[in-house]
């Protein structure tokens, strides 16, 4: 199994509201200079936040939801600095009730 990190928002605030893309698009360059495989994800509607481990903070998280996921927890802790008004979190997949970590709700 896996450990994965997470911040959670509203797929809005994520995606519209927040420089985002220009924070991924820059790792993803300092990723490749350095030769590092990509080990972070942005997921719309992540179907990991309806696992009952996670109840209580999917409550909180306004719908639509979106989520930056990594396996990296440094990277995660990053982007709740960077962008304050998000929840964090972790869980492990594969698992009963979290069979793909990246699987987005339908």
């Amino acid at each position: 199994m896996t450990t994965y990190h997470f911040v959670a928002a509203s797929e809005r605030f994520l995606t519209e509201e927040e420089p985002l893309e220009e924070v991924l698009k820059e790792r993803r360059r300092h990723y490749a200079e350095s030769g590092k495989e990509i080990d972070f994800w942005l997921v719309r509607r992540p179907a990991f936040l309806s696992s009952p481990e996670l109840k209580t903070l999917r409550d909180q998280v306004p719908q639509p939801s979106a989520a930056v996921i990594s396996t990296d927890a440094n990277f995660i802790t990053f982007m709740k600095l960077r962008l304050e008004f998000v929840l964090e979190g972790r869980f492990e997949s594969p698992s009963e009730h979290i069979p793909d970590a990246l699987a987005s709700m339908t």
